[in-house]
């Protein structure tokens, strides 16, 4: 499965949450609302979840090894660090 394409959906500036994104995976099934986390000076991609009634958070898509969890968080954070104006221009990883 490759990705082949990340938007940025949102930008945030101020608090935890970073950016919303959505990636493509071969040009044929999306997943949206994954989340760029910036805690303690570090950022980190963070998969969507739907939270339990007991308060607690349960992812509703990940990758099921780490390496392919590796890969999307590389693509998300290279993609989130270009410059906004950058991004937004690509046609190469964005739809």
């Amino acid at each position: 499965m490759k990705i082949t394409g990340i938007k940025i959906r949102r930008r945030y500036t101020e608090g935890t949450l970073r950016a919303i994104v959505s990636v493509t995976f071969d040009d044929c099934f999306a997943v949206h609302d994954i989340k760029v986390v910036c805690t303690m000076d570090r950022y980190f991609v963070v998969m969507p979840s739907k939270q339990n009634p007991d308060g607690t958070f349960r992812d509703i898509a990940h990758p099921i090894n780490t390496e392919f969890r590796r890969e999307i968080e590389k693509a998300v954070m290279d993609e989130y660090n270009k410059e906004p104006e950058e991004a937004s221009a690509s046609e190469t990883v964005s739809e």
